[in-house]
């Protein structure tokens, strides 16, 4: 499709905002994934690393991981107009990388007639967002610098971002 040839999905005739229907679509099996990253800082990701730093509420990784599944589950709460969606599946992974970053990877799996990229990205978003209230006693130098859609499969069109 060239850019000329797009449009807004969730603006109607009227250039009101719309849902998108979905009615005639025939369900596939679609999954995104989604990544942020978060700079920790090479201290905090240090106390992590050494046994999952414990906080009042729960080992920082596993509690974030429990945040951003929560969260993909109800991403149709947050953003106005998506789907709501019975996901199939979500996962969160939290990979640590150089010596003071991690990764947080959703990916979200439904069989449906609209995609997951929101359920992704959400679930990505809310486990950083986890991740810096959970560390912010530490240090506010906490940087959530990218969330960002790496692929996308089972709709009219696939995608996926090479790094």
């Amino acid at each position: 499709m060239s850019d000329s040839s797009r449009s807004l999905t969730h603006i109607n005739a009227a250039g009101q905002p719309a849902m998108v229907d979905v009615g005639a679509k025939t369900p596939t099996r679609r999954v995104a994934r989604a990544r942020s990253r978060v700079v920790l800082g090479r201290e905090i990701l240090a106390q992590v690393q050494s046994g999952d730093l414990p906080t009042r509420k729960g080992p920082v990784f596993q509690t974030a991981i429990l945040a951003g599944i929560m969260a993909a589950k109800k991403t149709a709460d947050l953003i106005p107009l998506c789907h709501p969606l019975g996901l199939d599946d979500c996962q969160v992974q939290i990979e640590i990388v150089g010596p003071d970053a991690i990764h947080i990877i959703c990916t979200a799996t439904v069989t449906g007639k609209t995609g997951v990229e929101m359920e992704a990205l959400t679930g990505a978003s809310v486990a950083a967002l986890t991740v810096y209230d959970m560390c912010k006693a530490l240090s506010h130098d906490i940087v959530i610098q990218e969330t960002r859609l790496l692929d996308k499969t089972g709709g009219k069109s696939d995608f996926h971002h090479v790094d």
